[in-house]
């Protein structure tokens, strides 16, 4: 390795660890103030914290790719525990030729079909909850993604508490061979051999929108094996993502009972309200991306092969991007901000997720007058995801 190491601040954190996990924030201010890369001596990886660099990696894939891993892996060194995902885990061309397939089945059009289903089921929910104690994750936060998202993929009802442990499985993988990761591997089998099967062709709804990616095999833009892969995709992407990111706008809301009382005097601020939540929260906090050539980021020469580990959570508190960023302000412009990444690989899922966060923002504001939180949240630890375990709320 041509770089001389020792010259780079260093740091030996641990952004994989609980401890970290129960408030990564102070350790992001001290990574930021570190200077633009700091070597992660723990992994033997190059760290990123500031918004400038995050926004840069995320931008160009030629440099930094996502085929060898978005994990701590690399893919060109050891064998992926599945196969690659041909979104998240491909560089273009055959990144674009995938893309194209989910982002017409998942397009505006699509999302306007599902809107007004959406928003029935989600004031119906909410109603249903309404003065008594529950849990804002399991009774929220979870309960709307699962009532609305698997059918319209066209998922049989059998099995579907498969869905959340295989999404957390998928996001523990990308980390180290830690405590989280062995764990859930050590649980995996029967969750990834229902996820696998169900996303076939035959087990699928024919009007879903598996179906629809399905169709894109017949067409011969994608193989039928393809196909089944980008169904696993949307699964992977459509659940624990938007769970959390529900749970964050919950737990925003209910901390900062100024911004609810705005959103409700406003329920057409729900989507910004969702966006600042991601922000703030960032429910995906953290995704690697490899050097394909010696390069340079701030400043600092970084050789081919290195793993470069991207904080996007803290890119998204940057002072030296946002203004009081540790702030929760429905009213801010959010746009830019890395909760869903950027460039081609950015979330290929984000408007369903914003459809759905916008449609339960929408059911609080029309129906509940106070979010009180009754307990202390617990947190659920995810060496990729953040989020709670469990949130006591009462909703009155």
């Amino acid at each position: 390795m041509s770089l001389d190491i020792p010259a780079l601040p260093r740091s030996d954190l641990d952004p994989f660890s609980t401890d970290f996990f129960d408030n990564p924030f102070p350790e992001h201010e001290k990574l930021r103030d570190a200077g633009p890369v700091v070597w992660l001596e723990r992994y033997g990886v190059y760290g990123i914290a500031r918004y400038a660099e995050v926004h840069r990696v995320l931008n160009d894939w030629r440099t930094f790719c996502s085929s060898r891993g978005v994990g701590l892996q690399d893919f060109l060194r050891e064998t992926p525990w599945r196969p690659p995902s041909l979104v998240l885990e491909t560089d273009p061309p055959e990144h674009d030729r995938a893309r194209k397939v989910l982002a017409r089945v998942l397009s505006p059009i699509t999302m306007r079909e599902l809107r007004d289903s959406f928003i029935e089921t989600a004031d119906a929910l909410v109603r249903s909850i309404l003065g008594r104690e529950i849990d804002g994750v399991a009774d929220l936060a979870q309960a709307f993604p699962l009532s609305v998202f698997p059918g319209q993929i066209g998922l049989r009802t059998e099995g579907r508490e498969h869905l959340l442990p295989y999404a957390g499985l998928a996001f523990n993988a990308f980390g180290p061979d830690n405590d989280l990761r062995r764990s859930a591997m050590e649980r995996a089998a029967p969750h990834i051999a229902w996820v696998s099967e169900q996303c076939r062709r035959d087990n699928l709804s024919p009007h879903g929108l598996g179906a629809r990616v399905h169709a894109a095999a017949a067409t011969g833009e994608v193989t039928e094996e393809e196909a089944t892969l980008l169904v696993r995709s949307l699964l992977t992407a459509g659940i624990d993502t938007t769970v959390n990111g529900i749970g964050a706008a919950l737990y925003s809301l209910a901390r900062f009972p100024d911004q609810f009382a705005a959103l409700r005097a406003d329920p057409a601020r729900a989507r910004n309200a969702f966006e600042e939540a991601i922000r703030l929260e960032s429910p995906v906090q953290t995704f690697f991306r490899t050097t394909t050539c010696d390069t340079e980021l701030g400043g600092t020469p970084v050789p081919e092969g290195a793993k470069v580990l991207m904080f996007l959570a803290s890119a998204n508190r940057d002072p030296r991007h946002w203004d009081r960023p540790d702030h929760f302000d429905i009213t801010r412009t959010t746009s830019g901000h890395v909760g869903f990444g950027a460039g081609v690989h950015m979330c290929v899922g984000q408007l369903l997720a914003r459809l759905e966060g916008e449609a339960v923002l929408q059911a609080l504001a029309r129906n509940v007058a106070r979010i009180e939180i009754t307990g202390a949240p617990v947190r659920a630890y995810n060496n990729t995801l953040r989020g709670l375990a469990s949130f006591p709320l009462r909703l009155t």
